[in-house]
């Protein structure tokens, strides 16, 4: 011992015979102990030295006996004692994986163990009693906080002594003789300890105790069952007495049979010449028989594995054990544990469990209290059940309170087992618990049926309908069972397991009985299939449909006079109030149901919701104004039926699936929306069927493989489950698996087989029911290998796979011919998929792709069908070779200071792959340290080619009147998203080397459309109100473009909405999709709360799109402006200012470029030509262009004005130059070149 702790300790004092003489420095010597526990280490040092030195058997405990009069030295001492005597689990907060941590857990235990031998005596307890009696005395008002601190520590101290665990190998005692438990026992009941805890239990006053009392509760009845302690003291019953009479008969015949079995082994040849035998048909190690040569009587034994080493299983895969072995304590310990059970049913029971739920319903207790009130619960019901059961003293947990409280903990315990599988041991045996509390409930509303009063008997009636009716309660038992895993869970949780589902199944049977229509409840769960969902098929919508669908539709509509019934009104809701979806998008879908409705030919459906729409949303006239006429209603509606209405993607067939006939290959679906809940009658066969699953059937013959060591009515169980199968439900052949009929062949060949009748019985009809199936399918035996579904069994019984069913589709010879014909045509052509080249050529235009692939097979045109295996979108290959490798690092070397460097590079790629693959490349291979460094960079001034240089008229002029372009939104939002599909990627690139081919044919009619587009949005928001956050965007813009044509470089702007006007339509979704078509972005990540405008756009794109948010009321629309027809002459008119407007602009691009080059590059040589004549030569070659399209268009003159009207529409779209210009293009090209003029100036 250390020599401070020896030097406290002897200054404590010292024990003289039976009397302690305490130092003057007594109390100081303690509280320096107290200090020294604080400070000691991992090890548990000064614990394990205190400990050794026996200071709580010498010196504390003849303090508080024989000092207990010194108020200050006594509460101390209790300090001190609750300190020492914490459980060691708590000291190392659980049993240490180290071998030197695990020697000072087991030295710390082994102290515990001491002392709990030391406090086994009546003077300790008498002492710790007068205390608390003394202290509960008080009343409320005159109890101090040291009162109470006191009262605690006392509780703690008896927990922590009755929690300390027993050591078998040093007590090494019998059923009935008294342990160390025992005696403590004894002691608290004679000190009257137990007398004070129950009335803690009651009192009204003392109800902050009662998780304290529970626990020294359900410590003292740790090594107690609740059968034991109801017979203590009593005589046996008659019940009792056959079921042992019965186990020694069994007892009995199985000792009979092996000594019968013995004599007949016995051979009459001398003992040490057994023989020698072959057995034939066995062959050994080589090709001959083996050689037996042992005596024949041993022969059924015989077994290759004789000799070998046995194989040692895992950790992961040993089975569970078992926590503890219940004993029986000695007589008077029982007697007294059974009086107290009494005395606490009968004035405890009720209040101490509704203030322990009340505090683990409000949080109000330490982790994993809730195990003591599971504990009680299944204890004290059992109890009270052997006891006379008497319904009104456990009425606090009969009740659906107390069954839904325990099925969400054992829920809640299987999810933790899964998840913390480091403590997957302790989590089984909480679920364990809540298993025997469950099932505790079920037997004692079981026992209320029994009852000879009609009103326990009417409210059983009423728990069993809440628990039958309800799915989670109906359900957990089948959950439970295919769940079960014997490698956490032990044999103990398995036949508590099956004796409660036995339990449940015949009160349910029972409960079934009496009614005839039974109502349960039924749960749909909405789930999507994960793949091979085929697209829902649409209505056909060709013209000539069209014009067919609306000649019938208009023909009804008339003949009811456009009048609807109430009916039809009351049921029609284009509305719906509780959806998430913004007004805007429920307008459009609803304008999308009424047209759903006219391709249906559902007239009047069709006109009563637009009525209701109109009603819903009467701003704007969408649908007709509030007193049109019904053939203007007429007329809306055929434009409705022919409008090319935005859809939203189709979605992917929803299925519903009841819970009830889930099988096991829907687990592979996802579940996409939340249960629905319905009512449907409850058929008791269709609930066994639940039950018919090799998952379930697993568990049961598990447990039946240990037979002999279950008891009778746990076999019982089983049994009763596999007849309730093979019998009732007519499905014995999920029993036809050859280890069921191992171990019936071992149950059949046990001598003391009589004592199991019922298994025998129920083993001989399987088998006889295997052998007449035999004779009717001869693929039976190979069946005995694998376990079996419902559809399997079914298969096996009754027939394979039917003629009719699955039947080939036949091909005629001319179909056979032709498809030859057409491979043979194709097969050379480079089609990405030949087959869907086929498809449509074919004359038989039901044939699907599975068919003519199959077909093509047969007829030896293709020798696999993998290679017409349709390909996927986006690449598919993974793996990268060497050359490849190098290939991309030259390719990055060449490429890493380009504008766009993961462009280029999957441009130049040999081996073409997406966008992600690439980019994962660069990142393992270390070229790039982020995905940042491969976005595309833009210049400081403005996105693309502002800067002028490499730019040609066409692109500089697009620029202008372009603004932000479509393609520039769209990378926006691809970036904004991380990451998408490698489909999206794909295309996304497609998309961009598209742009590159077609750039200089690019329209500005997307230009003009997009801005009519921002023109509409800005309409649709001004119309809900937002008129302040549209000017409040507009000035952000325009003054951001001020600072960067100021500061000369670009930053993100965030878009910090001050206003509560602001803040509002940043959340409208409409709003944030006119941010988008604007170019701004949302925010990146989880840091980032506000909208941004990009730093890639420049200060002329931030301008055009401030402008776009102007109100264009006078500006006629893009549709109008396309179908006015318009003369040659006029055209000519048009692209003559066009010419003059690309002079001006191409003038000022040079003058731009001149001061450019004279103020950064004085170095450069100077070009030859001058910029004067450079820009005239320019001129004239714009003015050429010109006259050039002036020329070709008056030729055109002599031609028909149709034929005129559509060469210019191609020419418009061949060539860039030849652009139809609208009149908002031309004032935005016109303000661009006059702030190029100002900044020049």
């Amino acid at each position: 011992m250390n020599c401070e702790l020896l030097a406290t300790c002897s200054a404590l004092g010292y024990l003289e015979g039976d009397t302690y003489h305490k130092e003057a420095d007594c109390l100081e010597s303690v509280k320096d102990l107290i200090r020294y526990l604080r400070h000691e280490d991992d090890t548990r040092d000064v614990r394990q030295q205190l400990g050794a030195g026996q200071i709580v058997q010498n010196d504390l405990l003849p303090i508080i006996v024989q000092h207990g009069q010194d108020r200050t030295l006594f509460d101390v001492c209790i300090r001190l004692m609750v300190n020492l005597t914490q459980p060691a689990m708590l000291c190392f907060g659980k049993i240490p994986d180290d071998p030197v941590f695990r020697h000072h857990f087991l030295q710390v235990t082994s102290h515990l163990q001491a002392y709990k031998e030391a406090f086994a005596s009546e003077r300790v307890f008498c002492i710790l009693s007068e205390t608390l009696y003394s202290l509960l005395q008080l009343d409320w008002d005159q109890r101090q906080e040291e009162d109470n601190l006191l009262i605690e520590r006392i509780l703690l101290l008896a927990r922590n002594v009755l929690h300390v665990p027993a050591d078998p190998c040093e007590e090494k005692k019998v059923d009935d003789d008294a342990s160390v438990h025992d005696r403590l026992l004894w002691a608290i009941h004679m000190s009257g300890f137990d007398d004070l805890v129950k009335f803690l239990a009651t009192a009204q006053s003392e109800q902050q105790w009662s998780m304290h009392v529970l626990e020294i509760i359900s410590l003292m009845f740790r090594d107690q069952t609740p059968e034991i302690l109801v017979s203590a003291g009593q005589a046996r019953s008659a019940e009792e007495k056959h079921r042992d009479s019965q186990e020694l008969e069994a007892l009995r015949q199985k000792e009979s049979a092996e000594k019968h079995s013995r004599t007949l082994q016995r051979g009459t040849r001398h003992s040490r010449f057994g023989g020698s035998y072959v057995i034939r048909g066995l062959k050994s190690i080589g090709d001959k028989d083996v050689i037996y040569h042992r005596n024949l009587h041993n022969f059924k034994s015989y077994t290759h594995d004789t000799g070998k080493a046995v194989r040692r299983v895992p950790k992961r895969n040993r089975q569970a054990q078992e926590s503890k072995v219940k004993r029986r304590s000695a007589l008077n310990v029982r007697i007294f544990l059974r009086e107290f059970c009494v005395d606490f049913l009968e004035n405890c029971y009720n209040r101490l469990m509704y203030l322990v739920k009340e505090g683990l319903i409000r949080e109000q207790t330490q982790q994993h209290d809730e195990t003591y009130y599971l504990w009680a619960l299944s204890f004290f019901m059992a109890f009270n059940r052997g006891n006379g059961f008497r319904a009104d003293l456990v009425s606090e947990t009969m009740s659906i309170r107390a069954f839904h409280f325990i099925e969400r903990n054992i829920t809640n315990y299987y999810e933790m087992m899964l998840t913390d599988r480091k403590e997957a041991t302790s989590w089984s045996r909480r679920m364990h618990l809540a298993l025997k509390a469950y099932q505790e409930l079920l037997l004692s509303v079981n026992e209320m049926d029994r009852s000879q009063d009609e009103s326990i008997r009417q409210s059983s009636s009423v728990i069993k309908s809440n628990i039958f009716y309800l799915m989670e309660y109906r359900e957990i038992f089948l959950t439970l069972l295919r769940k079960y895993d014997e490698t956490r869970q032990p044999p103990s949780y398995l036949k508590d397991l099956v004796e409660s589902t036995h339990l449940f199944m015949r009160m349910l049977e029972r409960f079934c009985k009496g009614r005839r229509n039974l109502m349960v409840q039924k749960k749909k769960v909405r789930r999507k299939k994960s793949r091979g969902a085929k697209k829902p098929s649409t209505p056909e919508t060709s013209p000539e449909a069209l014009a067919e669908t609306w000649k019938i539709v208009e023909e009804e509509l008339k003949a009811i006079g456009f009048q609807l019934s109430e009916a039809l009104t009351q049921s029609v809701v284009p509305f719906d109030a509780t959806s998430e979806t913004p007004l805007e998008e429920q307008r459009a879908e609803a304008m999308v149901r009424v047209q759903d409705a006219l391709l249906a030919r559902l007239g009047p459906e069709a006109l009563g919701l637009l009525r209701a729409a109109r009603e819903v949303w009467p701003d704007g006239d969408v649908f007709g104004s509030a007193d049109v006429d019904p053939e203007e209603e007429l007329e809306l509606l055929k434009q409705i039926l022919h409008a090319n209405l935005p859809r939203s993607s189709p979605l992917e067939p929803v299925v519903e699936e009841e819970e009830d006939g889930a099988e096991l290959e829907e687990e592979e679906e996802e579940e996409l929306e939340s249960v629905q809940v319905s009512e449907t009658e409850f058929n008791f066969l269709d609930f066994i069927k639940r039950f018919a699953n090799p998952g379930v059937l697993r568990p049961y013959l598990l447990l039946l493989k240990s037979y002999s060591k279950n008891t009778p009515h746990v076999n019982h169980c089983i049994i009763r489950m596999l007849h309730r199968l093979a019998v009732d439900l007519k499905m014995d052949a999920l029993l036809f698996q050859l280890s069921v009929f191992n171990l019936f062949n071992k149950i059949l060949s046990d001598p003391a087989a009589a004592a199991y009748m019922e298994i025998v019985t129920f083993a001989k009809y399987v088998l006889n029911r295997f052998f007449s199936l035999v004779a009717q399918n001869n693929k039976a035996y190979v069946e005995l290998l694998f376990w079996k579904n419902v559809g399997a069994v079914r298969e096996m019984t009754e027939g394979y796979s039917k003629e009719d069913k699955g039947k080939k589709p036949t091909w005629t010879e001319e179909e056979e011919e032709e498809l030859r014909r057409l491979y043979e045509e194709h097969r050379h052509s480079e089609v990405p998929d030949i087959v869907e080249t086929l498809l449509p050529l074919l004359g038989n235009n039901t044939r699907t792709r599975r068919q003519v692939v199959t077909q093509l097979v047969h007829m030896g045109l293709v020798d696999d069908a993998k290679e017409l295996k349709k390909q996927k979108k986006g690449t598919q290959i993974v793996l990268w070779t060497e050359e490849q490798e190098q290939e991309l690092q030259m390719l990055f070397e060449e490429y890493k200071d380009s504008d766009d460097v993961l462009g280029n590079i999957l441009r130049k790629l040999t081996a073409k792959r997406s966008r992600a693959r690439v980019v994962d490349k660069l990142l393992s291979m270390g070229m790039v340290s982020e995905r940042r460094e491969l976005y595309k960079k833009k210049s400081r001034n403005a996105p693309g080619k502002s800067s002028g240089k490499g730019m040609t008229e066409e692109e500089f002029l697009a620029e202008l009147t372009q603004g932000v372009s479509d393609d520039f939104l769209d990378r926006e939002d691809g970036e904004d998203k991380s990451e998408e599909s490698e489909e999206e990627e794909d295309d996304e690139r497609e998309m961009e080397e598209s742009e590159n081919s077609t750039k200089k044919s690019q329209s500005i009619h997307p230009t003009v459309e997009r801005r009519a587009d921002v023109g509409l949005m800005v309409k649709a928001l001004q119309q809900e109100g937002m008129s302040g956050p549209l000017l409040w965007i507009q000035n952000c813009l325009n003054k951001t473009a001020e600072d960067r044509e100021k500061d000369g470089f670009s930053q993100p702007v965030a878009l910090v909405p001050l206003a509560e006007a602001n803040e509002d339509a940043m959340d409208n979704k409409s709003f944030q999709r006119l941010l988008r078509k604007l170019g701004m972005r949302p925010p990146a990540s989880e840091q980032e709360i506000f909208w941004r405008i990009p730093a890639k756009i420049s200060a002329s794109q931030l301008r055009s799109a401030a402008a776009a948010l102007n109100p264009q009321e006078d500006e006629p629309k893009y549709g109008e402006e396309q179908e006015r027809p318009r003369s040659p002459a006029a055209e000519a008119h048009e692209d003559e200012v066009s010419g003059e407007q690309r002079a001006q602009a191409l003038r000022a691009l040079l003058l731009a470029r001149r001061k450019k080059h004279h103020s950064t590059e004085h170095t450069d040589p100077v070009e030859d030509v001058s910029p004067d004549e450079d820009m005239d030569s320019a001129i004239a070659r714009s003015q050429e262009k010109t006259s050039t399209k002036r020329s070709r268009v008056l030729d055109e003159d002599n031609e028909d004005e149709s034929t005129a009207r559509m060469d210019v529409d191609t020419n418009s779209d061949a060539d860039s130059d030849r652009e139809d210009i609208s009149a908002p293009v031309k004032r935005r090209r016109r303000m661009a070149l006059i702030d190029e003029g100002e900044d020049e100036d």
